[in-house]
């Protein structure tokens, strides 16, 4: 058993930045696939970065590569997203889900946080 709580949302204007953090309870976090998604009001939950068990492998979706970087801290057990040069459109909630596989599929995750909302004005 995982569990995730995510840290770091706020407001921004937009060009700005922000660091959200997920903190992991439970035992062997190296071993696991970290992500990130998000999801607006009336929208499906979608992908935005996942990493694999050590770091040596990321995944990003289209509209946040080069401006979104995700890392871990396996000693930590914590799970970051920089993100850069933030956009109206980046407004969500922010969820960070645990799993066994490297996917951009919201299915292939086990273990979910309760979210942080990011707001970015123009």
């Amino acid at each position: 058993q995982v569990q995730l709580v995510e840290s770091g949302g706020g407001l921004v204007q937009a060009g700005g930045s922000l660091r959200l953090s997920c903190a992991a309870s439970g035992r062997a976090f190296s071993t696991y696939t970290m992500a990130w998604f998000r999801q607006v009001p009336g929208k499906e939950r979608e992908f935005v970065s996942t990493i694999s068990g050590r770091g040596s492998t990321t995944l990003y979706a289209d509209s946040v590569r080069g401006r979104f970087t995700i890392s871990r801290d396996n000693a930590k057990n914590t799970v970051y997203l920089q993100m850069n040069n933030l956009k109206p459109e980046d407004t969500a909630s922010y969820y960070c889900a645990a799993g066994g596989i490297l996917m951009r599929d919201k299915g292939s995750y086990d273990y979910w946080g309760q979210g942080t909302q990011v707001t970015v004005s123009a």
